[in-house]
Formats: C-alpha cells, sequence, structure tokens
C-alpha cells in the first residue's frame, strides 16, 4: 500500500458529535446505574444458568452493531424527543409494580426498556430509527424463558415416547417418566431443550438482521430458529434413548449423555445456518460510487443541533423519570418490613398431632418462619406444611420460577402427576394444586395453595399481583405457602376424601393464625 493510498483521518464535520455520545452513554449507563441490584439478579441469573450465559455477549454485541452505523450517524445532531419522558416514567412505574410484585423478570424488561426509551427520547426519533435494531436486540439480554421448560419437557417426552414406539418399542409411561425394556428414563429440565431454543434465537435473530433485507426473510428466518431447535431437540432425545437402548445402557448414560446432546445441537445450528446463506441479501452500500477508502459525506442536517442548554435540561428531566420507581420502592419497602414477628407454633387444629411420616418438603425460598406438622384421626394421616413470607424480595419469595415442589437434582422423589382442582372444602371452593410424588417406599398426594392479601388463591400470577394490590394499599407483602399431604396408592380418590376431612375441620383454624399474623 503506498502512502496515497491510505484513508485520510475524517474532518471534524464527519465525526460523531460528542454530545451524541454522550447523550448515548447517559441513555444506557442511566438506568443500569439507578437500578443496579436489578442489573446484578441479572448477572446472577447469567452465572448459575449455562442456559443464559450467552446474554453476556448481547451489550456488546449491541454496541458493535450501533458503532457499525457510524457512518450514518455522522453530522446527524441530537433532537431530544420530549413525549419519550413520558415513556420513561411508564417504564420506570412497571419497574415499580414487578419491584412490588417481586417478578424479576419484569423489574428486568423495565430496566432494558429503560435503556431504549432514554436513548430514543435524548437522541431523538432519527437516530433511534437508525439504531432501531442495536437498541431493541438488548431485550435479549433478560434472562427468560423459564416459564418454557414444562411446556417443553412436556414436548420431548410426548415426541421420544411417540418416536420409540413408532420404531416398535415398549414403552411404559408416568408423567415425564417412562421405562423401556433396558432400562428408565426420566425426561427432566436438562432435557428441556430450553438452552438450544433460547440460544438459537437470539443467534438467529441477529443472523437475520445481518443477511437479510427482506422484512419477510427475517421473519421467516426468525421462525425457523424457533422450531428447528424445539424439533431437533425431540429428536435428539430419541436418538440419545436409542443409544443407551441399543448400548444395554452402557452409553449415554452419563457425562457422553449431555456431550451427544451439545454435538447434535451444533450440527443443527450449522445445517440451519448453511440453508439461511442460500437467501442471504448483500446490503446496499449507502455511497457506491466512492471507492472503499473514501471518507463518506457528512449528512445534512434538515433541522438545527438543538441548544446545550435544552440537552441538559432534558437529560435532568430524563434522570428524574428514571428515578421516580426507585425511590417510590423505598418507602414502599420501609413499610414492609414492619410488624411483629411471625407466630405459626400456636396453630389450632381438631386433630391430633402425630410423628412426621415422610421427609418431603418442598423446594422453597427461605421465608420469615415455617412450620411442619403431622396429624392424625382413626386411620387417617396428614401432614401440614406451612411457610411464611414478609419483607420478600430475590432469594425470598412467595412466588418464584425457582420454587419447586422438588429439588431440581438429586431428588429421591419423582412427580407423577400435576394439576389444578376446585375442590369443595366445607361450604367454601377451594382452588389448590394438586402434585402426585413417588419416592422409595411412598408415595405422597400433595394439595398446594397460597395465602395472600388475606385470601386464599393457587394461581401464581393472580397471587402477585394479589400482592401487588396489598402493597399500593400500603397493607405490606405478607403471604404464606400451604401445602396438605397424605399417603397415596394406585388410586388417588381415597387420599382426596382424607385431605378433604382435614381442611373441612381445620381450614378455618389455619386461615385464622395467618390472618392474626397479617398487617391488617
Amino acid at each position: 500500500m503506498r502512502p496515497n493510498d491510505l484513508p485520510l483521518p475524517l474532518p471534524r464535520t464527519q465525526r460523531i458529535a460528542p454530545a451524541t455520545l454522550a447523550l448515548l452513554a447517559l441513555a444506557l449507563l442511566a438506568p443500569l446505574l439507578a437500578l443496579p441490584q436489578t442489573l446484578w439478579s441479572m448477572v446472577a441469573i447469567w452465572n448459575s444458568s449455562e442456559t443464559f450465559t450467552h446474554q453476556y455477549l448481547i451489550l456488546p454485541i449491541s454496541l458493535w452493531l450501533i458503532w457499525r452505523q457510524r457512518a450514518q450517524l455522522r453530522g446527524l445532531p441530537a433532537q431530544p424527543f420530549l413525549p419519550g419522558l413520558a415513556v420513561l416514567a411508564l417504564c420506570s412505574l412497571g419497574w415499580l409494580l414487578g419491584e412490588l410484585a417481586d417478578v424479576q423478570v419484569v423489574k428486568q424488561f423495565a430496566l432494558v426498556a429503560l435503556m431504549v426509551a432514554g436513548a430514543v427520547t435524548l437522541l431523538g426519533l432519527r437516530m433511534a430509527r437508525l439504531l432501531a435494531f442495536p437498541l431493541l436486540f438488548l431485550l435479549l439480554a433478560v434472562p427468560v424463558g423459564e416459564v418454557l421448560l414444562e411446556p417443553l419437557i412436556g414436548f420431548t417426552a410426548d415426541f421420544t415416547i411417540a418416536a420409540l414406539q413408532l420404531t416398535g418399542i415398549p414403552v411404559w409411561r408416568e408423567g415425564n417418566t417412562f421405562a423401556i425394556p433396558s432400562g428408565r428414563w426420566s425426561v427432566v429440565e436438562a432435557c428441556s431443550g430450553v438452552r438450544y431454543l433460547i440460544a438459537s434465537v437470539t443467534l438467529g435473530v441477529l443472523y437475520a438482521h445481518l443477511s437479510y433485507r427482506s422484512r419477510w426473510r427475517q421473519a421467516g428466518f426468525v421462525l425457523l430458529s424457533v422450531l428447528v431447535p424445539v424439533l431437533a431437540n425431540g429428536v435428539r432425545a430419541y436418538l440419545i434413548v436409542m443409544i443407551g437402548h441399543l448400548s444395554s445402557m452402557q452409553l449415554a448414560t452419563g457425562v457422553d449423555h449431555l456431550i451427544y446432546g451439545w454435538l447434535f445441537f451444533g450440527l443443527v445450528m450449522f445445517l440451519m445456518f448453511w440453508i439461511g446463506g442460500f437467501w442471504i441479501e448483500g446490503r446496499k452500500a449507502p455511497h457506491k460510487d466512492l471507492p472503499p477508502t473514501a471518507p463518506v459525506a457528512p449528512s445534512t442536517p434538515s433541522t438545527p443541533a438543538a441548544r446545550p442548554v435544552r440537552l441538559l435540561v432534558c437529560a435532568l428531566l430524563a434522570l428524574a423519570a428514571i428515578l421516580l420507581g426507585p425511590l417510590y420502592a423505598h418507602s414502599m419497602h420501609a413499610l414492609d418490613a414492619e410488624g411483629a414477628p411471625v407466630q405459626l407454633t400456636a396453630l389450632p387444629s381438631r386433630w391430633s398431632e402425630a410423628p412426621i411420616f415422610s421427609s418431603w418438603t418442598p423446594a422453597f425460598l427461605p421465608g420469615v418462619a415455617e412450620l411442619s406438622r403431622a396429624y392424625r384421626q382413626q386411620d387417617m394421616q396428614v401432614g401440614l406444611y406451612l411457610r411464611y413470607y414478609r419483607a420478600q424480595g430475590p432469594g425470598a419469595a412467595l412466588v418464584s420460577s425457582v420454587n419447586r415442589i422438588l429439588p431440581v437434582k438429586d431428588s429421591p422423589w419423582t412427580r407423577a402427576a400435576s394439576a389444578v382442582r376446585q375442590e369443595r372444602v366445607g361450604e367454601r371452593q377451594l382452588a389448590v394444586r394438586e402434585e402426585l410424588i413417588r419416592g422409595t417406599g411412598q408415595s405422597l398426594l400433595i394439595w398446594r395453595w397460597y395465602w395472600i392479601d388475606r385470601r386464599f388463591v393457587e394461581n401464581d400470577y393472580l397471587a402477585k399481583l394479589l400482592q401487588t394490590k396489598s402493597q399500593l394499599e400500603m397493607q405490606g407483602d405478607d403471604g404464606a405457602a400451604l401445602f396438605v399431604f397424605t399417603p397415596v396408592d394406585d388410586d388417588p380418590e381415597p387420599a382426596r376424601a382424607v385431605l378433604r376431612r382435614y381442611l373441612a375441620d381445620n381450614l378455618a383454624g389455619i386461615e385464622a393464625a395467618l390472618n392474626h399474623n397479617g398487617k391488617r
């Protein structure tokens, strides 16, 4: 290369204005600094779950995508979009609702939405249109997908069992556990394919943006990145079972199980992108007639740059809108911590207390108090487990995606069935989640539900709404998880009758004890 061939340094008029860079930095950093606990909750999930480890790359990729747009940003003035302040305030209030209900995913989406809305507000609509994809790509940093676990586990179990039956292998199924002549298999969280799905969608969205101009092609490839990993995971699970079956359970039953799965996923991703490569559309060069080394002519702004005073005022108003939710939440949490200590030991019962007959306890986050008792009447025995929550937050929440009836790993129990039931208990209707679990030498029928805002509910979403309502009414966030259980044989009806009888005699006393601990 000769010296004359070197690209000339960009003139000052062709550089991105320092004010633009400062406002972009403010838009991205201010929400992170205002809501550090929400940021660290995301980082904690990225650290603890391999499903979301790749999300560390989302922000660097987004910044790289913004850097790719630098030619179009040169000479474009920052023109604050004042109506965006209302959007910022709404996002901050959305974070507040998530904080009051202790729904991490709502707070995390609100945090990223504040970053996006802040960029639109401070930079203006013209720049926001140019940066739409890099900014919206930040939403993929939110570790969401746990809600898909149960449906994906069910689909994988259905697919695997159907494929085995088509192969001519007899299958005996109980829930998501099944047995074939060579051994017993269980479809658990690691088999759900949610890791493949989330990673595939992230790669698919980025690939579609970089490779296609047509919205139809982009949407088609994103849809492909959703369907392919779901179906491929079913095939993967079937092949692993077949490898184990044909090797007399010598292969695909240990670490190699995971290795085969990731190798298969890598092959599927390679084939998906290879096929997508046949429809790649080259992006138009903004200045086709200029040589690659020629500097790009600056954009001529149709409106003058905003005055520094206006930029400063808009930045201060944006900060105020961002802080609206956190400041209100601080005052609410001071109220949640108030109240007399929780007392559950004096719980009344019309049945005789008996020795604990089962080692099972729910894998729920810790609360401020708990009670575990067993009761007997004639030949009926029932276990009662209560866990009480107050001043809830990360690591101590009544309703959480990590709260499970059984531990994820190393549990001596397996879940055989789960369903929502409406039960008649005395003069009232009670919605419960019924769980059937089996262990070594014992099976249990469990009914579980929540007490919150002085009422009983089963639905997680309704419980979160009631928790938010209670806090907005300045009544705190007290709540409890309730479990009653009894031994069960093959027919669950006798066990259900035992639980109905126990609750008919004792539910009013349990409710009165919980209400006594509440703040009203």
